[in-house]
């Protein structure tokens, strides 16, 4: 039997990915003639039928052809982790790390973590990608990425996590709010407010509202935003209150916005953890960084306790 090379496999797995020819080609740095050529050559080869032959522009893959997809991305992965495995056992922390993190953990955490990594780690070259959960684990499934920052739980298959901290949420409301003069807010006081949070999509939004065991559908008057900057602005608008991690509030996201921040009177935060691929030959190194990036994290951090939020309000 002769096998596959590694050269199909990509140019299929990219196909797959990309849905046109010409935009898999490039990606594979082929013409797309080439490419075909050899998605041809591989159902030939395997003398099975991965594309149905219609008159659509766009590549149709048959249910055979998905599943050889599939297994195409597990040997790509897999010849990946021999290289991998080779260059942690030669020196481990060194050389390039694809890097995802959210976007309501990267703003706030990166200015602090890049020159700590930097100074403890010289020889790791970083190369970061800022996407939603859903979008880095599929990254992360597809090897285009080795390791995510990001809030967990989450549904990453195939993903092993390590807890790193926990973030508890804080209430930003306008100076004239109600709530205001309160040492903290009540729980049940949240499931009464116009409550703005980020649109759906951010795991921000599930955690917060699991966190402070409100209903799925709760949000201010219909209102949501894309980023945690744009959600402290329409509180500053008057149109409602939110709540923030303390990890963007020390990463200065309350700058000029002139709000009062107060703590919860029940303990609600959303927990932060890396995530890596299963049976990754890097697992060790990635716990390894753990403990740089747990002390970037509290490094931020106000003294401690009610009065600590106080002073930052």
């Amino acid at each position: 039997m002769i096998l596959p090379s590694s050269q199909q496999l990509r140019y299929l797995v990219a196909l797959a990915e990309h849905g046109h020819f010409g935009r898999a080609a490039t990606a594979c740095g082929v013409t797309q003639s080439t490419l075909s050529a050899g998605v041809i050559a591989l159902e030939r080869q395997l003398d099975a039928a991965i594309l149905e032959r219609t008159p659509a522009k766009r590549p149709v893959f048959t249910p055979l052809g998905l599943e050889i997809v599939a297994r195409a991305r597990d040997a790509l992965a897999a010849l990946a982790a021999v290289a991998e495995t080779a260059g942690a056992g030669r020196e481990p922390l060194t050389g390039p790390l694809r890097f995802g993190v959210i976007p309501t953990i990267g703003p706030f955490l990166l200015p602090r973590l890049m020159p700590a990594l930097r100074a403890a780690h010289p020889q790791l070259r970083l190369w970061l990608r800022e996407d939603m959960t859903a979008r880095l684990g599929e990254e992360l499934e597809a090897g285009r990425l080795d390791l995510l920052l990001l809030a967990i739980p989450v549904s990453l298959p195939g993903a092993e996590t390590l807890v790193l901290s926990e973030d508890p949420f804080l209430v930003a409301m306008p100076p004239g709010h109600r709530m205001a003069e309160r040492p903290s807010v009540p729980m049940a006081a949240l499931a009464t407010e116009p409550l703005l949070l980020l649109e759906d999509g951010h795991c921000l939004r599930d955690h917060a509202l699991a966190a402070c065991r409100l209903p799925a559908a709760q949000s201010g008057q219909g209102f949501a935003a894309t980023s945690l900057h744009t959600l402290i602005q329409m509180v500053a608008g008057g149109l409602g209150i939110t709540l923030v991690p303390r990890l963007a509030v020390t990463g200065g996201v309350l700058a000029g916005a002139g709000l009062v921040l107060r703590p919860l009177d029940e303990p609600a935060f959303r927990t932060l953890g890396l995530a890596w691929r299963a049976r990754s030959p890097r697992a060790a190194e990635f716990r390894a960084l753990a403990p740089v990036i747990r002390e970037a994290i509290e490094a931020g951090d106000a003294p401690s306790g009610r009065e600590a939020v106080q002073a930052v309000a």
